[in-house]
């Protein structure tokens, strides 16, 4: 079989490990692979490059993805030409099946040529906000709430030895799960989600009691999706998959400035961003990424498309990728309520 594999979307450490796995396993099976380079733009464009063992074996404890990405849509509206070129180009390149690793966007276009268009598709979930369904997490997680978890440490010092507030903006389009974990882990004195509003009065609350029984700095942790009263009705930019951008909201800099000025207490901010992105996969990354990469192989052997690898406890099983791509996996009400205990 002729497999066309490519990784769609926001980088993040663990891709390279996935990709090796989907090479090292289909050599088992005597597949042929390409890779199809900067997402589904390398479909529109015809851009490939052959992968075979002596391209993948050094890759396992790189970060970000060997083979490019993007954010190209191929269903965005008015892209009918785009569409019109990947269905051609699959047709052309003579491919049995395509391998698809990335996140709600990138799996979400496996999906729709999946039912759609009767193309054989196999996911990978691939994403730092670990907002996937069907699959208990994602790789690029771990090593993104770990790069968060050290920043909050070290502004922690920071904080204790200015005597004010650290506000740590960490990424979260549309889960917390990463601010979550930061938060939680790192003993945050409060923590915004996009799952629920912004209490400011709340925080302030919050924050003036942690400071009247004596302690003397204070850390804050807020997803990058949290939404601020401030920006509400605003016009907003979209890409192609009809996402807000979220670079030029300064969550971070707005909970820090309205903490100063309702409070009184100096605070400052700092932004993960993409640093969160970059770097080598933690372990958990790098054997997660193989494993889903191992399934997916073992997916297109057995023509089981439509399907995303995905892991299920402890066990890396298919699922339905039309399904595990129509809904976000928010953080649920009982885990928001648990993380409000540690405010203390």
């Amino acid at each position: 079989m002729k497999v066309g594999i490519l990784t769609g979307g926001g980088d993040c450490p663990g891709l390279n490990p996935a990709i090796r796995g989907v090479v090292y396993r289909g050599m088992d099976f005597g597949f042929e692979f390409v890779g199809i380079e900067e997402g589904w733009r390398g479909l529109v464009k015809g851009i490939y490059r052959p992968l075979g063992l002596s391209d993948v074996e050094e890759i396992i404890y790189q970060g970000g993805t060997m083979l490019g990405s993007s954010r190209t849509n191929p269903f965005k509206k008015g892209g009918e030409k785009d569409l019109e070129a990947v269905l051609s180009n699959i047709k052309e390149a003579k491919f049995d099946a395509i391998v698809a690793l990335g996140g709600e966007d990138t799996l979400g276009v496996a999906a729709k040529l999946y039912s759609q268009y009767g193309v054989p598709t196999v996911g990978v979930p691939k994403t730092m906000d670990n907002d996937l369904s069907g699959t208990d997490f994602t790789f690029g997680f771990d090593t993104a709430a770990a790069v968060g978890l050290d920043a909050i440490d070290r502004l922690r010092d920071t904080a204790r030895s200015h005597r004010r507030v650290m506000v740590l903006e960490v990424m979260g389009r549309h889960a917390g799960w990463v601010a979550w974990y930061v938060g939680v882990a790192g003993g945050a004195d409060w923590v915004t989600l996009p799952e629920e509003p912004l209490d400011v009065d709340a925080m302030v609350a919050h924050l003036n009691a942690v400071r009247a029984r004596g302690k003397k700095y204070g850390l804050v942790v807020c997803s990058e999706g949290t939404e601020l009263p401030a920006l509400s009705g605003e016009e907003k930019a979209v890409d192609d998959f009809g996402h807000v951008k979220l670079s030029d909201r300064s969550v971070g800099e707005f909970v820090a400035s309205t903490i100063t000025e309702k409070t009184g207490w100096e605070s400052r901010h700092a932004v993960v961003g993409h640093v969160h992105r970059g770097g080598a996969p933690t372990l958990f990354d790098r054997v997660l990424g193989m494993r889903v990469g191992i399934k997916a192989a073992e997916l297109v052997r057995d023509k089981q498309f439509g399907q995303m690898a995905a892991l299920v406890g402890t066990e890396v099983k298919g699922v339905d990728i039309v399904g595990a791509t129509s809904v976000l996996k928010v953080v649920p009400p009982q885990l928001v309520e648990l993380m409000k205990t540690t405010f203390k």
